[in-house]
């Protein structure tokens, strides 16, 4: 019995990878590729990139909790963070955050996808966490999406965290995402995300589709902190903020 599960499982998997190399290859290739290298064609090939996030997510049998507790100003940009225990995160929160263009901060090893690198580098901002140089290109990046009035996202954990799927346990957090906020006063959105490390593992053979649980928890005002005295408590406030809900959505 748990090698048929196992076996059905895998069939499920590859399903979500033709979904997305169908998408990739006729919407990517013929129209969102071509199109992003003219800079004002940006506010009307973004919700194709954003679409292709939904079509994987809905597509692969997933639905979504999403719930606010605070209010997003669709006129103000933000720095998100989130927990990041999938490769599904990634579509999620483009289907959530529609009223926000979101540019994420990524690793650098996602240019080397045929296509999708491509499309990936327009859109995001990679990074080689082995590269002093690459790490610190990140912020000058930052501040021209945010010029061009896209909000960052970026998984403070610096990738998925090596949990495990009945845990919950988060990666202690990198310096980057509050470094970005409070340099640029932008404030800092703070989301938990459930069950995904459960329902998209890691492992081709374990997994189900089933209902993700999104809140935005707070938002986290930066006008008038600064670096050096104020970024400890700010990653501590957004790390305890994130791990009290995943402990009472598990409970």
């Amino acid at each position: 019995m748990k090698y048929i599960k196992g076996f059905f499982v895998l069939l499920w998997r590859i399903w979500m990878i033709i979904l997305s190399l169908t998408y990739v290859l006729v919407i990517g290739v013929f129209i969102v590729l071509p199109l992003s290298y003219f800079d004002k064609t940006f506010p009307y090939i973004y919700p194709l990139v954003r679409f292709w996030g939904k079509f994987l997510l809905y597509g692969t049998g997933f639905t979504v909790d999403y719930k606010e507790y605070v209010a997003l100003n669709p006129n103000r940009n933000y720095v998100f963070i989130a927990n990041h225990s999938s490769v599904m995160d990634i579509m999620l929160m483009f289907t959530i955050l529609k009223d926000h263009p979101i540019a994420f901060v990524g690793k650098a090893e996602l240019l080397k996808i045929p296509i999708f690198g491509k499309i990936f580098e327009r859109f995001c901002i990679p990074v080689d966490r082995t590269s002093a140089r690459s790490k610190a290109n990140v912020y000058p990046e930052s501040i021209k999406k945010l010029k061009e009035n896209r909000s960052i996202f970026i998984f403070p954990e610096g990738g998925v965290t090596n949990q495990k799927e009945f845990e919950i346990y988060l990666d202690p957090f990198k310096n980057g995402a509050f470094n970005i906020a409070i340099e640029t006063k932008t404030p800092l959105a703070v989301i938990a995300i459930d069950g995904l490390n459960k329902m998209f593992p890691f492992n081709w053979f374990r997994g189900y589709p089933g209902k993700i649980k999104v809140r935005l928890l707070t938002i986290f005002e930066t006008d008038n902190l600064e670096i050096n005295k104020d970024r400890e408590a700010l990653k501590e406030a957004a790390f305890n903020t994130i791990l009290k809900d995943l402990q009472q959505c598990k409970n």
